[in-house]
């Protein structure tokens, strides 16, 4: 029969309960990756989709933003449309310096609805000039047309 040395048992168990450790450490080590990877994919999921979210209500404010102005300038053509029936019976001169006023209010007008039209969204902060300067213009040619209104009225 083969003996034993009480050694080399020792040596034996200590190595395989090093080895088992290690492989628990390993083991381990490799759920906690995996944990953290579901983790991080899980967070960028809902990243993304509260981007996607922003990107449709910023969408839908520049959507209404478009619908209400291109309703203000359509206002504004109709107003002068009807100046420019109001001015038919005026003598030549005043017509003529009427018909003068009316033809740059009109093409400023035109104006505001080609850049209506050509904005891009390029941005929030870019949007949000964009929407102050145009409110600034459009004030400005609505403000126009109401002291021509009380000329010609």
């Amino acid at each position: 029969m083969k003996s034993y040395n009480p050694n080399t048992l020792k040596k034996s168990a200590l190595i395989f309960v090093i080895s088992m450790l290690a492989a628990v450490v390993l083991i381990t080590g490799c759920n906690n990756t995996d944990q953290k990877v579901e983790e991080a994919q899980s967070t960028v999921v809902e990243a993304n989709r509260e981007l996607q979210e922003a990107n449709r209500e910023y969408q839908a404010a520049i959507d209404l933003y478009r619908k209400e102005t291109s309703e203000r300038i359509a206002a504004n053509d109709s107003t002068i449309a009807a100046f420019k029936a109001r001015i038919a019976n005026e003598t030549a001169d005043v017509k003529a310096d009427y018909e003068k006023q009316l033809a740059t209010l009109e093409q400023k007008n035109s104006d505001m609805k080609k850049k209506l039209a050509a904005y891009k969204a390029e941005g929030k902060e870019q949007w949000e000039t964009f929407k102050t300067d145009f409110n600034r213009e459009m004030n400005t040619l609505v403000e126009a047309l109401d002291k021509l209104k009380d000329k010609i009225s």
